[in-house]
């Protein structure tokens, strides 16, 4: 099996597009879209779209926080996200948001456990950002599915890698893209998949990972994509200025 593991889409509809016809290039055979299908991109409707139709193929979709605040956006904001959400609340259909609601936070795929942020208490997205908060969501992964030997997930918008070494702490490891990692299953593992639709890391391109559970590898993966055009797109729907920037600069 070939799992392709996005995250972050961001209604970034471009983005999407190309890291799924990457992953087709790579022999992806199964997808896992892990939560944040919408918010800060103009195209939230189309996004959603794309991943029902994933879905209905056998795809696992995961909820995040931006479906979260999508369906019931705060009467309130006070953070860049939660300004987008009465928008992409709107542009939402009825069906497209009773179906974002009803999807799971962590789904679990034989040895892999999926997720949108940390197993611990994954209604509260916490960040998985470090050597301590990939460990207490490792933990909480292992000791609820004992079976689980990595643990995919996203929200931190950056690709990460951490396995348990022979001592028993947790180490870090910076991927490089289009390199293959061995990832034996004698360890555990627990990766940030990066985000497709708004990458944070100073590179413009989307980003997704593949694990192939036959070879024992993870691929981390980065797709060049007119990113220009989908910072227009940002401006063209009225949202904040700094939401294309973000997209020109990938910060």
């Amino acid at each position: 099996m070939k799992l392709a593991l996005l995250s972050d889409l961001h209604a970034n509809e471009r983005a999407l597009l190309a890291c799924l016809e990457h992953a087709k290039t790579q022999g992806a055979d199964q997808w896992a879209i892990l939560g944040d299908l919408v918010g800060y991109g103009p195209e939230p409707e189309a996004v959603v779209a794309h991943c029902q139709r994933l879905a209905a193929d056998g795809a696992t979709v995961l909820r995040g926080n931006h479906e979260a605040l999508a369906i019931t956006p705060p009467a309130k904001p006070e953070r860049q996200g939660e300004f987008t959400a009465r928008w992409t609340h709107e542009r939402l259909t009825l069906s497209q948001r009773q179906w974002l609601a009803q999807l799971p936070l962590t789904t679990q795929l034989g040895s892999v456990l999926l997720v949108h942020a940390s197993v611990n208490d994954p209604e509260q997205w916490r960040y998985v950002e470090d050597e301590g908060s990939a460990a207490r969501s490792l933990q909480a992964a292992t000791q609820a599915h004992p079976h689980v030997r990595f643990v995919m997930g996203g929200h931190v918008h950056h690709q990460s890698l951490y396995y348990r070494g022979q001592g028993g702490a947790l180490m870090r490891f910076s991927p490089v893209p289009g390199v293959p990692i061995p990832v034996p299953a004698h360890r555990h593992w627990i990766a940030t998949v990066g985000s497709v639709g708004q990458p944070r890391d100073g590179d413009t391109r989307a980003a997704y990972a593949l694990l192939d559970l036959g070879k024992h590898q993870l691929t981390f993966w980065r797709v060049r994509y007119d990113h220009a055009a989908a910072a227009h797109a940002v401006r063209t729907a009225g949202l904040d200025e700094a939401l294309a920037r973000r997209l020109e600069s990938g910060r």
